[in-house]
């Protein structure tokens, strides 16, 4: 069965780019969809990684990328919370709710980068300068890795 990435086989780069971050964005999501609220945080490693917890990194890796970066252009991406709050689900995080968030910051992220050309160069603290190619790249990268690590999660949790 043909996928959305095999409509842009030919196509140009920036058609390209888009269409394999949305599908391993969706990929992220349809790991989480139909969870129960106790399999979100079940923990099935040795760190912190839970489904919902790598959903809502995922969250936090679009707005620092996209929204901090590309969006504000201020140079820093770098979080304002420890790292470990990412990772974590709190009481009042749900499995609808993180999804939610998550799709309104892709959302945000297909918005601040719309206008974008993919040789604009951006700012960064640590780089020194990054192009919104590069962070196409890093979020398709950082995107299907934790597409991965969900993939083995979900599967230790319908053998449970």
């Amino acid at each position: 069965m043909a996928g959305p990435e095999d409509a842009v086989a030919t196509a140009g780069e920036r058609p390209m780019l888009e269409v394999w971050l949305d599908t391993f964005r969706d990929t992220v999501v349809d790991k989480i969809t139909g969870l129960s609220e106790a399999d979100i945080r079940r923990r099935l490693v040795p760190s912190l990684t839970t489904v919902g917890g790598v959903l809502k990194h995922l969250r936090w890796v679009e707005t620092g990328w996209f929204g901090y970066l590309l969006g504000a252009r201020s140079g820093d991406n770098r979080r304002a919370h420890h790292r470990d709050w990412e990772f974590t689900v709190q009481p009042d995080d749900t499995a609808t709710s993180l999804i939610e968030e998550y799709r309104t910051a892709c959302a945000r992220s297909r918005e601040v980068a719309k206008d974008l050309a993919l040789d604009d160069v951006v700012p960064h603290h640590e780089m020194g300068a990054v192009s919104v190619r590069w962070v196409y790249l890093h979020l398709i990268e950082e995107t299907a890795r934790h597409a991965g690590h969900l993939d083995i999660l979900r599967e230790q949790l319908e053998v449970l």
